[in-house]
């Protein structure tokens, strides 16, 4: 489990335990929140627990030991990797939020593991690169966002990326809106971290629920969509629906649209993760459509969410521009959270990036790491300037 103490993680950790003649927790990783994690392993004895420094691990196995916990301690990158790769381990959930996460879960690819992917940036930063080594190493890869879920669970069984020999015509990724949809445009540039924070539907982690405020979110999603299903940018479409209900839909050429609906619960897409192809209880509400009474939709607009407009123009420009867009991203939203710049200047300093930052060919894990440093020293630079 990587990412253990975030939001998908503990909802991991709660569907995993409706089914212990099913699943047993080999390893949990939480990076710095030690409590939490000391906790989780508490509950589900794992053989290892990662945390993100090596100050931390002494303390933390003091305390297992005093608990007669026979957990091992490991820390840092190398241990994420470590871990994702064990011999015992046979499927890995994929939750550690931004560019940290792209090795530990390459590392479980080139293992052949079943890996549960929640983590938007590895497709973002290295979709081709990482659909290659699915591909060469015989991976099982299963989306957990709810909305790559749900198109996965409306595509044809068996699909292989062929949306034209599938009678695909285009994908509709749905999104809430966030907690600024209908919020005056004058007033976005004084909303608070907390404000950006309080999602309508959803409960997530701080930095994701900034990106759906701004709906970088669903623009990541757009990217992961193209990588994951083999669909070009035109072949991918954002709606809003606020009330979060329909989770995405898939629309063939005989003008059939197949959508999967269901409470906004991310138990739902874990569970048919975990268990695919079967389907497993997750302690989720059945939904009840006369109590929802109604269900609507809006054309996104670019002009409040200009994150998204940002990311189309990434996916279209290729090479380097989609881990360009993330980086920027990362540090703008870390800068927003932290009170060093109002919430506008997101989509300002990832856009001055992409403008900085010349588009190149990324042909291995190294150039895209090398990129991704690129990135970020640039929006550094441009939020230093900013406040000079």
């Amino acid at each position: 489990m990587l990412g253990a103490t975030g939001s998908i993680g503990v909802s991991t950790l709660d569907v995993a335990a409706r089914h212990p003649d099913r699943y047993e927790v080999v390893a949990l990783t939480g990076n710095s929140r030690v409590d939490v994690l000391y906790d989780q392993c508490l509950q589900h004895r794992p053989r290892y627990a990662v945390v993100g420094l090596e100050a931390d691990v002494a303390g933390l196995a003091a305390r297992f030991s005093s608990a007669g916990l026979a957990t091992e301690v490991l820390a840092g990158p190398a241990a994420l990797e470590r871990v994702a790769a064990l011999p015992e381990v046979d499927v890995v959930m994929a939750a550690i939020v931004g560019a940290a996460g792209l090795q530990p879960t390459l590392a479980a690819v080139r293992q052949g593991k079943r890996v549960l992917l929640a983590n938007k940036e590895v497709l973002v930063m290295a979709g081709a690169l990482f659909m290659a080594e699915v591909k060469r190493h015989g991976a099982t890869l299963l989306p957990i966002d709810s909305e790559h879920n749900a198109v996965f669970q409306s595509l044809p069984a068996g699909y292989a990326g062929d949306a034209a020999g599938s009678g695909v015509s285009h994908i509709v990724l749905t999104a809430s809106g966030g907690p600024f949809r209908t919020t005056p445009l004058e007033r976005l540039q004084s909303v608070t971290p907390d404000e950006a924070c309080a999602h309508p539907n959803w409960a997530m982690g701080r930095k994701i629920s900034v990106d759906s405020a701004t709906l970088m979110n669903k623009g990541l999603e757009v990217i992961e969509a193209r990588w994951l299903f083999n669909l070009s940018p035109e072949q991918i479409e954002v709606v809003i629906h606020p009330q979060s209900v329909i989770h995405s839909l898939v629309q063939y050429v005989d003008g059939s649209v197949l959508a999967e609906l269901g409470n906004p619960d991310m138990r739902t897409p874990i569970a048919y993760a975990l268990a695919w192809p079967e389907r497993i209880a997750a302690g989720v509400a059945p939904l009840d459509l006369p109590a929802i009474a109604r269900l609507s939709f809006e054309q996104p607009d670019f002009v409040r969410f200009p994150c998204l407009a940002l990311a189309y123009r990434a996916l279209s420009a290729g090479g380097n521009a989609a881990t360009v867009l993330n980086a920027a991203n990362e540090v703008a939203v870390a800068a927003f959270l932290d009170g060093r710049i109002p919430f506008l200047a997101i989509a300002e300093i990832i856009a001055a990036t992409l403008d900085a930052v010349p588009v190149r060919p990324m042909p291995d894990l190294a150039a895209i790491l090398a990129e991704d440093a690129e990135a970020r020293a640039v929006a550094i630079a441009l939020l230093e300037r900013q406040a000079a």
